[in-house]
């Protein structure tokens, strides 16, 4: 095992990811930039150093300092958490050349499944069941409404290197199309630096199911069951829970064997998500590859009993994983909800000094956090947070847990989405189990998805 890594990232993923290391008597390396100076994964690591300005293309994002301070601190691994360079082949390939371990798959595995059209056309090679569509990018919007008109409206139109929903939209005409491919193209450009576009078929009314996978450097491959995503704002997920309430046993299974397939099929090493969209037949088509581990995670320790991080540690250090597919046991139901500082209605961005932050206490709940009360959300980074994991025996006794857990939140200072989070908790199809990816736009929103 490693005895010191660099955690290449901020945030409550830092928090949490110290507290493994923590446990394994693993030394930590934090870095932060000039805005997270007083930030809690600065306190808890063991070394922390300043790496630039708040800007993350000034701190975060550079690949050259990261390299930097791990050699200079002898840190074997880095660990890189989720987004910022958790993603980035040119990072985990850095790492390989400087003879540091990437806690990851290698860079080859991550630039495959990185493109969206790159990542489609290895699936299809794999037999695993994509979305109908094109797997090549579109010249220009002739040739994308020629090609919306043969795959037939409502079509997805998505940016090759997206992510977060930047670059996507529903199509449901040409005149919609032509107004929102150049736009979209742009938009992919300017936050990807790549502005390849290509579409699919839009499945109404889908549910987002992924299949959490784990693989070691010896040839085991496990699948750690599924988590429903399906309640997400602007194409972002908002609550997660495992197991799915919608998925029977038989295609829950063959859901997790078609994961393994594909992670199999690519040479894939380490913590991974196979991304699925559920059609309302049960029918599930690939969507993409999360090279990385995700921020839902904790729902899939809770109903598993294994820690993640743990597991990466393990898989990166060369060690065997030491269970079977049989013996991956489900215990339970577990949701979790993401607390971003964000206004409730309008879902925008409130940032602001945080003064008051109480957090609910109990046997079946759990905390992910890295603000404190007195401190600051900046502009400079994502909204989240916080996320709050309630655990039950049933779903609805997890639902009525999180309800009393979010009734004793409190955040002071700045606005949440906590009002949201109660209000989808409580609502009556949501208790049914009537989680589409449309949730929010059609009983929160009063609009109808037509």
């Amino acid at each position: 095992m490693f005895s010191k890594v660099l955690i290449a990232n901020r945030g409550e993923i830092a928090v949490r990811v110290i507290r493994t290391c923590k446990k394994l008597g693993i030394q930590t390396v934090a870095v932060y930039s000039e805005a997270d100076a007083e930030s809690l994964h600065v306190q808890l690591a063991d070394e922390a150093y300043l790496i630039g300005k708040p800007r993350v293309n000034e701190s975060y994002l550079n690949i050259e300092k990261m390299i930097e301070v791990a050699k200079e601190t002898k840190a074997e691994a880095i660990h890189p958490g989720y987004g910022l360079l958790s993603e980035n082949p040119a990072f985990a390939r850095r790492c390989e050349e400087e003879g540091i371990i990437f806690i990851g798959p290698k860079g080859d595995v991550i630039a495959r499944m990185g493109s969206k059209i790159e990542s489609r056309k290895t699936m299809e090679e794999a037999g695993v069941p994509v979305v109908p569509g094109i797997s090549f990018p579109l010249a220009d919007v002739e040739e994308a409404a020629k090609t919306a008109l043969e795959i037939g409206y409502p079509i997805m139109l998505k940016a090759s290197a997206g992510g977060g929903g930047i670059g996507m939209q529903v199509v449901r005409n040409e005149e919609e199309l032509r107004k929102a491919f150049e736009g979209n193209q742009k938009r992919a450009a300017s936050f990807f630096g790549d502005g390849a576009m290509y579409m699919e078929k839009y499945i109404e009314n889908p549910r987002h199911i992924e299949i959490q996978i784990l693989a070691d450097q010896h040839g085991n491959y496990l699948y750690l069951w599924e988590r429903e995503c399906s309640i997400q704002r602007r194409h972002q997920k908002v609550i997660e829970e495992a197991p799915s309430p919608f998925l029977d046993e038989q295609t829950r299974r063959k859901m997790g064997e078609t994961a393994v397939k594909a992670a199999k099929h690519i040479g894939y090493t380490n913590a991974g998500t196979i991304e699925f969209l559920v059609d309302e037949q049960k029918n599930f088509y690939f969507l993409e590859m999360n090279t990385r581990l995700q921020v839902e995670h904790p729902v899939t320790e809770e109903i598993t009993g294994l820690d993640l991080v743990e597991e990466q540690l393990r898989v990166a250090a060369g060690k065997t994983l030491p269970y079977t597919q049989e013996q991956i046991k489900q215990d339970g139901h577990a949701i979790e909800v993401r607390i971003y500082a964000e206004d409730p209605k309008t879902f925008f961005p409130s940032p602001g000094k945080i003064t008051v932050f109480e957090t609910p206490n109990g046997e079946h709940i759990r905390n992910e956090t890295a603000v404190t009360s007195g401190s600051t959300v900046t502009p400079f980074y994502d909204p989240m947070i916080a996320k709050l994991i309630v655990k039950g025996q049933s779903r609805q006794e997890a639902i009525e847990r999180m309800l009393q857990a979010l009734e004793n939140y409190k955040v002071e200072g700045i606005k949440t989405n906590i009002p949201m989070l109660k209000e989808v908790l409580s609502h009556p199809q949501f208790q049914k189990g009537n989680t589409t990816t449309n949730f929010v736009n059609i009983y929160l929103n009063k609009t109808t998805v037509k």
